[in-house]
């Protein structure tokens, strides 16, 4: 109860009860003296004037050389010694420019990229990004330790403020890039509270990346690691088939028939010595059937579609029943190959098709293909348009996943994991005209990464099929 006076009369008004959680200690804000105030501008400039020399070594270099010649020979010795100075930077140039473009040009741009991007625009992005509190608590930032340059990106090397956790930045990674003006940033942690952001100055993902070259050898082939495409770094884009299941998701025209193609391409010379052999599933007979050669087993009908899943378990089980005891890793051979089933459009069979035997048979294939077939060398590569739960409830049984353009944002958490689209991934966002354009988690690496498949284009399928498919009156297994 509490009373007001109005009009010199007393007022009794019922007052609401505050809830105990609503109550806020506030701290009262105190002026900064002076002399503190002083003393940390004086250190700062001291510190600035210590480490230039290590933080811009040619341009305290240029500057200290400058002043000495200008006090000893004058503007015309200095005039004289920017002339020789300059002439020797582009015969260094001319003659080892790979050299000089690391140790000189990139040195440069990340002097640069540092004072006029990074350090310039550090706080207002931090804050606005929710990285931190205010624009007056300089000290609560993560401090810039480093920027280094490549040819493609900039890394940022940042101390954390202790009580902050890399995750912290990586939930920030699409605030992070457009505060910077880079398409993308990843977050690599060295250690404590020491990580580095990495912004790219360009998309090395912008145009198609042309069929990868087949190996020479069998023994070249690496299940473990096929190279199917490019990273957003440039480094090539390597997928893991042995040991694993792989769904790649997206739209009509997303490009998930050249992440199949890819694949099968990196296999090739495996396919032909017989280590490797793929059952294909085509139900729209028009992806997989140009290559029909180089299958061992081929189905584009939901009953032979059925039944070569059935046959896949069957294989898995006997395989199981031989190594039972004896062994626990699959190591590919003639007499026991590993086995891709690659199955373009998986909902035809689990969700699409009218018959409810088939997709019943279908769905109990698949969950037992991918719930034990990786020990015994069975690998099952799916490619999906819709990723919700009633059109495939079987996503969660393949260990990587890959997710092309999508139609709805709540689609990247439900293919990469919950927490995919706030570290990045934003697959719902990616252009039409980059087809085959994607985010995939890396094994070791929790935070998303941007590639692109190789485009395998029907010329490219031919010649894999006269080099290395089956003749004509080989026998064909099955479907």
């Amino acid at each position: 109860m509490f009373t007001a006076r109005n009009a010199g009369a007393t007022q009794v008004q019922p007052t609401t009860p505050v809830p105990a959680h609503a109550i806020r200690f506030t701290t009262p804000v105190m002026p900064t003296p002076a002399v503190f105030l002083l003393i940390r501008w004086v250190y700062r400039l001291v510190r600035l004037v210590v480490l230039a020399p290590l933080r811009f070594p040619v341009g305290v270099s240029t500057l200290l050389g400058s002043v000495v010649t200008l006090h000893y020979l004058g503007w015309v010795g200095l005039a004289l010694g920017g002339v020789l100075a300059v002439s020797g930077l582009g015969l260094w140039a001319w003659r080892w420019p790979r050299v000089f473009h690391c140790l000189v040009v990139l040195r440069v741009l990340a002097t640069w990229r540092w004072v006029w991007v990074y350090r310039r625009h550090w706080q207002p992005v931090l804050v606005i990004a929710g990285l931190a509190e205010s624009y007056q608590e300089r000290h609560h930032l993560p401090r810039i330790r480093a920027v280094t340059c490549t040819d493609w990106a900039d890394r940022v090397r940042v101390r954390l403020v202790a009580g902050t956790a890399p995750a912290d930045l990586e939930h920030r990674v699409s605030e992070l890039a457009h505060g910077f003006g880079a398409p993308s940033c990843r977050v690599r942690v060295r250690g404590p509270r020491d990580v580095v952001l990495e912004f790219p100055r360009r998309d090395l993902l912008a145009h198609p990346v042309g069929a990868l070259p087949v190996p020479d050898h069998p023994q070249d082939v690496d299940l473990a690691a096929l190279p199917v495409g490019r990273c957003e770094d440039g480094q090539e884009w390597r997928l893991r088939l042995h040991g694993t299941h792989v769904l790649t998701v997206g739209v009509t025209g997303s490009g998930k028939g050249s992440v199949l193609w890819s694949a099968i391409r990196a296999m090739t010379p495996a396919i032909a010595h017989g280590t490797v052999r793929v059952w294909a599933i085509d139900p729209k007979r028009m992806e997989l059937s140009y290559g029909r050669a180089l299958f061992a087993r081929y189905a584009d009908s939901a009953e032979t579609a059925v039944a070569l899943l059935e046959a896949a378990v069957g294989e898995m089980r006997q395989r199981a029943s031989r190594y039972a005891g004896h062994q626990r890793v699959h190591t590919p051979t003639t007499d026991d190959p590993f086995i891709v089933v690659v199955l373009d459009e998986v909902a035809f069979l689990s969700a699409y098709h009218p018959d409810r035997d088939i997709r019943r048979r279908a769905e109990n294939a698949i969950a037992t293909l991918t719930s034990q077939g990786r020990s015994v060398g069975v690998c099952v590569l799916a490619a999906l348009q819709d990723p919700r739960k009633e059109v495939m409830n079987l996503r969660n049984l393949f260990p990587d996943k890959i997710a092309l353009r999508l139609d709805e944002a709540s689609q990247v958490d439900m293919v990469l994991g919950e927490d995919a689209r706030d570290r990045g991934a934003n697959a719902h966002l990616i252009d039409p005209e980059v087809p085959g354009v994607g985010f995939v988690r890396l094994e070791g690496s929790p935070a998303p990464v941007r590639v692109r498949s190789a485009y395998v284009t029907d010329d490219d399928i031919a010649t894999m099929v006269d080099g290395y498919g089956r003749s004509p009156s080989s026998p064909e297994e099955g479907g």
